[in-house]
This record gives C-alpha cells, sequence and structure tokens, in this order.
C-alpha cells in the first residue's frame, strides 16, 4: 500500500491548428497538464491530463474567457494533488473515491456554480488518477496493461483486438475534400458533430435544419463508397449531438429525415442527444443511444441504460481511468456494449484509450474494434507531439490504412505507458 509522499504539477499550452466547434462553442487551444505522485519508497507515478472545459461544462465555459476556464479546472487539480498527499491508497478507484467529492466540492466553491458538472471535476482529476496507476505499476513491478487490471472488469476486457479502426472527428467546418481525404485513407467510421448553432442565436429550428443538410451532404457524398467492416457493407456514421437536442419530437424529426434519405440504417451510434437533466426513455427511438457526458459514474450509467441507452463512451482519458473501469465492468453486466472515444488528447495519452479499447468485443453492426483519435486532425504541433511519445515511431500509433495494428509487442509494453517520458517528466522538475 503506497504511500503519496510528495506531489507536483505543471502544464503546457497545445494551440489547435483550427477553431475546434461543438456544443455551439469553439475551442483554440487545450491545456496538458502534468502531474506526479512520489511514494515514500522512492518510485514516481507521472500522469497526463488534457482539459476540455467546453466539453465538460459549457456553460461555464460559455460564460468566462477561455482562458480562465482552463485555469479553474487546473487549480482543481492542484487542490485534487494537495488532498492526495500524505495518503496511503490500496489501489487507483479507492484514491478516486476519495478525492472526487472533495475536488467537485471545492470547484463549487471555486467557481460560484452549485451546479457544476461532475464531468468538469473528473477531467480535473485524469493526471491525478493516471499518475496512481503509473505509481502502483512501478510499485508492483508490472509491466503489461493487464496486470493492473482489477478482477473486477477481467470479463469486460477480456478481449484481445489484433487491429483497431480509427475514428475521426468530422466537426462543424470539416470540408467534403477533407472527409473524402479520410474515407480513401481506409476510415469507415466518421463522427459526426451535430447540434450546430449557425446564427449564433440559439435557434433550435435552425439546428435542425443544418444538421438535416449535414446528413444529406454526407450521405451524397458517401452514399457508393462500399466497406467490408460493417455488416451492411456501407460506410457508417456516428453521430454526436453533445446535448443540443431540447425534446424527442425534435430528434425524431432528424431521424425522419435520416429515414427519408435512406441513411438510417447508416448511423450506428447517436451519441448524447440530449441535456443531462432529460431523463425520458430513448428505447423508443430507432437508434443506439450512446451515454458520454452524462455517465459521470457508474451509477449515471446504469441510470442511461435503465432508460434505454444502447452503448457507452469511454473515456479514460476525459473521466478517469478509474471510474471508466468500473462503468465498463457494469455495462458489460447488463448486455450494453462500449467503446472508447476521445476528448482530443496527446498521442501518449492515446495509448491509455488504446489499452482499453483493444480489450472490449466490436460494436454490434461492426466487425473490428474501433477508437476514436482526432489530435492529429486539430493539434497545431501534433508531429512535435509524437517526438514525447517513447515510442512515437511504432505502427500502433501512426496506423495503416485507416487501422492501428497491434502486435505481440504492443501488448507486452503497454503501447509506451510504462515507459520513460522525458519531454513531460522535464515539466515536473525530472530530467
Amino acid at each position: 500500500m503506497p504511500t503519496i509522499a510528495n506531489t507536483e504539477l505543471n502544464f503546457e499550452r497545445e494551440p489547435l491548428s483550427h477553431p475546434f466547434g461543438f456544443k455551439g462553442g469553439a475551442l483554440t487551444e487545450l491545456w496538458q497538464v502534468v502531474a506526479e505522485l512520489k511514494g515514500e519508497s522512492g518510485k514516481r507515478g507521472l500522469g497526463l491530463g488534457v482539459q476540455s472545459v467546453l466539453w465538460s461544462d459549457a456553460a461555464l465555459f460559455t460564460e468566462r474567457a477561455e482562458a480562465a476556464g482552463n485555469c479553474l479546472m487546473f487549480l482543481m487539480t492542484e487542490y485534487a494533488l494537495r488532498e492526495a498527499g500524505g495518503r496511503k491508497f490500496d489501489s487507483p478507484p479507492e484514491l478516486l473515491h476519495e478525492l472526487f467529492p472533495r475536488v467537485l466540492d471545492f470547484g463549487k466553491q471555486l467557481t460560484g456554480r452549485r451546479d457544476l458538472r461532475p464531468t468538469f471535476a473528473l477531467n480535473a482529476l485524469v493526471a491525478v488518477d493516471l499518475a496512481a496507476w503509473s505509481l502502483i505499476a512501478r510499485e508492483r513491478g508490472a509491466g503489461r496493461f493487464d496486470d493492473l487490471l482489477p478482477p473486477s472488469c477481467a470479463a469486460a476486457l477480456r478481449g484481445r483486438q489484433e487491429k483497431l479502426a480509427r475514428i475521426p472527428l468530422i466537426t462543424y467546418g470539416t470540408s467534403q475534400k477533407e472527409i473524402q481525404r479520410l474515407v480513401e485513407e481506409g476510415c469507415f467510421l466518421l463522427k459526426v458533430k451535430i447540434g450546430a448553432d449557425p446564427d449564433g442565436d440559439g435557434d433550435r429550428r435552425k439546428m435542425l435544419d443544418w444538421d438535416r443538410e449535414r446528413l444529406s451532404s454526407l450521405h451524397e457524398q458517401l452514399k457508393e463508397w462500399k466497406c467490408p467492416f460493417t455488416e451492411n457493407g456501407m460506410i457508417a456514421f456516428y453521430l454526436d449531438a453533445n446535448g443540443r437536442y431540447d425534446s424527442k419530437e425534435r430528434l425524431l424529426a432528424l431521424v425522419d429525415h435520416a429515414d427519408r434519405i435512406g441513411v438510417l440504417d447508416r448511423i450506428q451510434l447517436l451519441e448524447e442527444p440530449f441535456p443531462e437533466e432529460f431523463a425520458e426513455d430513448v428505447s423508443d427511438v430507432p437508434l443506439r443511444i450512446v451515454a458520454d457526458e452524462s455517465a459521470h459514474t457508474t451509477e449515471d450509467a446504469v441510470r442511461r441504460i435503465e432508460l434505454g441507452y444502447g452503448a457507452i463512451a469511454l473515456k479514460p482519458i476525459a473521466k478517469t481511468l478509474s471510474m471508466s473501469l468500473e462503468v465498463a465492468a457494469a455495462a458489460h453486466e447488463r448486455g450494453v456494449p462500449c467503446f472508447c472515444a476521445d476528448l482530443t488528447v496527446n498521442p501518449l495519452m492515446v495509448e491509455w484509450n488504446r489499452n482499453v479499447a483493444a480489450r472490449l468485443d466490436p460494436l454490434p453492426g461492426l466487425r473490428v474494434g474501433v477508437l476514436e483519435t482526432n489530435g492529429e486532425q486539430n493539434y497545431r504541433n501534433w508531429e512535435k507531439m509524437l517526438s514525447y511519445h517513447p515510442r512515437g515511431d511504432e505502427s500502433w500509433v501512426w496506423g495503416e490504412s485507416g487501422f492501428f495494428p497491434l502486435n505481440d509487442d504492443y501488448y507486452r509494453t503497454g503501447g509506451g505507458i510504462f515507459d520513460s517520458a522525458p519531454h513531460y517528466e522535464s515539466l515536473v522538475g525530472r530530467v
């Protein structure tokens, strides 16, 4: 049982190559957080985090300057490390459950928002949680991701995929040329952001019209493409509404449009169509509805499943690995599939997501496992960030023809999560 003797924290700002629009807003940069936990034994655990204020609490994002929102989340991470100092813990989930309520309460006081979303606190805790996993690995001498997994999630993560299909992100401004390039490269499941606010006036009717046109345009562009990795042989869509639809009636109007133009059976997933407080049953919507931001905790995920949600988007890199493993186990017990979605994280953080995705069964309707990663599309300095990855020249990092190949060396090394990362270590005083 390690005792946390000392902690360190730092961050660096990474600019995006263009405004990244979703939830009616847009990001221009993402803060990369580095946390370190040092045990009394002298062993150290390094954890990375990427802050996304817009994703984790859009209301807070819109009421403050972008940098101010990042400052608030960073202060919550700093508070978590102060709370972690001196604690003994048997496992990272145990540490997370001790810190999470404290950090959320602190965040509510700090921001002045009693309705601060729990995901904001979880996002702030990612670097701390991954540092705890890294420390545990070094304390135990673990060298494989499988060595870290608790027995409770063994059934949910029993797979061993030979490759993962890359899910790219189609934002509000992604051009037809870029979409064509992605499909020609081998991508066949496209994550499409819907729910735009085209005139910035909050008019949901205009949003629906925009989404209808977006679906029509995508269908027209890609309807002739064939794909051997989907059961219907077509390029597939994964729609992400980020809670922008205000009623089931409005959503069904979009579904009716999709059915009318012949694209309904190509929509494999529809993520978070409604705001979190929306608590109606969705089992009558003829699509697989995905819970993401609303599934903060295991209890939240179970509640969404009871409301008819048919899949859970796991985000070890956004809602902590500890919470994601517990959610995966609960979903598996109830026969609900999971997959790993991105938060536009750096290349080394992708490995934590990839390790989970590699062990999940393929989604219904697909013949291979999948992993969303969109950093290459959005970071201005992606190539430089690849140099911070200790195994950044491996094929599972770069991908081949829209896939990430996973060989024995990948499973033996965890893709690099156990290796030294000199760039990030230097940010917390190590060389």
